[in-house]
């Protein structure tokens, strides 16, 4: 390549010891293409899974949104602290209810073909009301659209189901057809908005019809406090549902467990079927359709106007002090109504992918979407029409879709890539002191899910056994060797004022090389108590036998090594059978989503600087939980620091509930992350940063006297490594923007 250049010593032995006859075989597959070398080249992991905002949930897809698509707000490389982006300005209300996002005239989509649907327009608050609507919109199905519920009326909107009947606003209540010809009726959530998701605050259901009256139509059917819920159709009563707890019910699963009534054809109308009285209901206004009763009453109640093309107003149904974070993360970045349009139109079957083909994508970041090739490169190219376009320095960039770290480092180390964020484990030791390798903490939780609905891990007994007996400092440094730390929270060190909680084990000293005998004294009491309850559970020699555990772990090797290490220590201290499961990163994640496995690998970095982007995952009702676990308490208590504006009690209650979390052990909490980015030392406008979140706009190639003063400020020890690129340096003709 043009820009390769000899190594000095240090990388040739690094290299060498990696193995240059794979490097050889794979980097000829790596590289193989036409294209001009690009401004700068990275490694980005597994092959995106898509570049929709809305869909993706990966940090190479998010790697590659911030680049394509602007939220209103950007983060300083360094601080994080929130930037003008397509919004040049905001506001919020003195109660902290209500922001106002002015949006910058000279904001335009743009993409690689201008004849594009969409090219050139304006980008305006309706692209983002528009878009968020989608976000929120359950046939979008996007992981992301809880993050939106801060949004008053949002979670209404979102969580409403399909194939059912609803009542006039007023009422408040839907309707759903069963197989024998009844109706089941529950309360919408709608009814409930005023009470801020804290149903309990309301009380029990007052039923005020009772099994065999003979209802017509406006009759009341129940009430809660004030509320008064009516029904739309002539009807008997056939049987109400009385169970405890109904109203947590209709917060956690309204339309099946949270149903109030059944109705069946009243008997002075034998004549006329249920049927008959809901097509009269829909013709008469007192049923809505679904989807009629979503757009028609839903969409104009949820928080989010546009008084103008430039002015989008958010209302939340609380203040959010993290707010500004949300609305930089990419799911809430715009996508091109007339773009999705065209495609949809066009490709009614595969639209979700042509839209995003790089002859027809649109986008309003500072790069576009240049070729792709899939398993081996996309070229972003810059965008000249983006706003900021003075201060974007690079005008190429090639992201590489590549999972083997030995091949990725390589790379690296011969100059062929500019950055890349992971080291082979048994490589990063020989990086220390390098300075272009420096790992810092960083807000991520390795964890495993277990399946709470498939014995026996519906035991929070054996969950806790397992969790016992990992070796998690054994596997921090002699299996990761990158820094990491032991897990005993899913809550990562590093929130201010939050103390946190950990699950139930032995003391233990720090993780010193001193302390070690300490901690290995530890781990052994721990696995004496592992044994015990399994022991007291049941299992063991002549009980019940142990079950045969599949473990679950997408493509690395990193995820690999670990599962092998931790399948070792279940079967050699407690005598567990484990299978290991590998699957593609798609597979994996449909199999997750289904409760498909035993145990099954995760990970979580947070999406925003506070503990709640943690421990709202695991909420009954969160898409994200994928463990099958649901607990009232965990919910309310959740739901409470939510409405709490004290910042102190609120983090008080957060820790609360994680140490619900931590008893019952629905996850396996083993280490935090730490980063792992070997960079460039001529890359300026990049930062360790506690999020690991790194952006492109802001990057440039440093001058020669730039980096020598920056160099002179390194302790002695530091070593030096050749810094390619231009000794000029590429800057944007501005200069750099932050």
């Amino acid at each position: 390549m043009a820009w390769a250049a000899s190594l000095p010593s240090p990388r040739r032995t690094l290299a060498l010891a990696i193995g240059l006859g794979l490097f050889v075989s794979l980097l000829s597959t790596a590289t193989s293409t036409r294209l001009e070398r690009a401004d700068f080249t990275y490694v980005n992991g597994s092959e995106p899974s898509s570049l929709d905002p809305a869909l993706v949930t990966g940090v190479p897809e998010g790697r590659l949104c911030k680049s394509l698509f602007e939220g209103l707000v950007v983060k300083h490389p360094q601080s994080l602290e929130p930037l003008p982006g397509a919004a040049e300005r905001w506001e919020l209300s003195q109660d902290g209810l209500r922001y106002t996002f002015f949006l910058r005239p000279d904001g335009r989509w743009n993409g690689t073909n201008p004849n594009a649907p969409g090219v050139g327009e304006a980008v305006t608050a309706q692209d983002f009301r528009s878009s968020w609507k989608r976000l929120l919109h359950p046939t979008t199905a996007s992981p992301y659209a809880f993050l939106l519920e801060c949004v008053r009326g949002a979670a209404t909107y979102a969580r409403m189901a399909g194939g059912t009947y609803y009542s006039r606003s007023d009422w408040g209540l839907w309707l759903r057809e069963q197989a024998d010809n009844s109706l089941r009726a529950g309360i919408t959530g709608l009814a409930l908005e005023a009470f801020e998701d804290d149903p309990s605050s309301l009380g029990q259901i007052q039923f005020v019809a009772g099994e065999g009256d003979e209802l017509r139509v406006g009759d009341e059917l129940l009430r809660i406090g004030e509320l008064s819920f009516r029904t739309p159709v002539a009807a008997r009563v056939r049987a109400i549902n009385r169970q405890p707890g109904l109203l947590q019910n209709v917060r956690t699963d309204p339309y099946y467990a949270g149903w109030c009534v059944e109705l069946e054809s009243a008997r002075e109308a034998q004549a006329e079927t249920l049927e008959t009285r809901l097509a009269d209901a829909l013709g008469n206004g007192d049923l809505f359709r679904a989807e009629d009763f979503r757009e028609k009453v839903l969409w104009p109640r949820v928080g989010l106007h546009a008084p103008s093309p430039l002015t989008l107003e958010v209302n939340l149904i609380r203040p959010l002090p993290y707010f500004l974070d949300l609305v930089s993360f990419y799911p809430l970045f715009p996508t091109n109504a007339q773009a999705r349009a065209a495609a949809q139109e066009r490709w009614p079957r595969d639209w979700e992918q042509e839209w995003l083909r790089s002859e027809r994508f649109v986008g309003n970041g500072p790069f576009l979407l240049g070729q792709r090739r899939i398993n081996d490169r996309i070229r972003l190219v810059k965008n000249d029409d983006y706003w900021d376009a003075g201060h974007v320095a690079f005008r190429t960039l090639d992201v590489l879709s590549l999972d083997h770290l030995g091949t990725a480092l390589n790379l690296y180390l011969t100059g062929e890539v500019d950055w890349i964020d992971r080291v082979p484990p048994t490589q990063a030791f020989k990086l220390e002191g390098r300075e272009d390798y420096g790992p810092e903490p960083q807000l991520g939780s390795y964890f495993y899910r277990f399946n709470v609905t498939r014995p026996p891990f519906d035991d929070p007994q054996l969950r806790r056994a397992l969790a016992l007996c990992v070796d998690r400092r054994a596997l921090c440094e002699a299996v990761l060797k990158g820094g990491q730390v032991p897990a005993f929270s899913i809550v990562p060190p590093g929130f201010a004022g939050y103390g946190g909680a950990e699950m139930e084990h032995a003391p233990r000293a720090s993780l010193d090389t001193d302390n070690r005998p300490d901690w290995e004294r530890a781990h052994r009491a721990d696995i004496e108590r592992a044994r015990d309850i399994l022991k007291q559970a049941g299992y063991g020699p002549g009980a019940k036998p142990l079950p045969v555990v599949e473990l679950l772990y997408n493509t690395s090797e990193e995820h690999r090594d670990v599962a092998e290490v931790i399948a070792d220590g279940w079967k050699r201290e407690l005598g567990m059978n484990v299978k290991l499961l590998n699957q593609e990163f798609k597979v994996y994640l449909d199999t997750q989503r289904s409760l498909d496995y035993d145990v099954s690998r995760a990970a979580w970095f947070g999406d925003y600087a506070d503990p709640n982007t943690f421990l709202e995952l695991f909420t009954s009702d969160c898409v994200q939980n994928r463990t099958g676990w649901s607990n009232a308490e965990y919910d309310a208590l959740i739901a409470r620091a939510a409405r709490t504006l004290d910042p102190e009690r609120r983090l008080e209650i957060l820790r609360e509930a994680e140490s619900i979390l931590l008893r019952e052990l629905p996850v396996l909490p083993i280490y935090y992350y730490v980063t792992h980015n070997v960079v460039n030392p001529r890359l300026g406008g990049f930062f360790e940063n506690i999020k690991d979140e790194h952006f492109p706009k802001f990057w440039y190639w440093k001058s020669d006297a730039e980096l020598q003063s920056e160099r002179a400020q390194y302790p002695a020890t530091k070593q030096l490594v050749k810094a390619r690129g231009p000794q000029a340096g590429l800057r944007g003709p501005l200069g750099i923007g932050f």
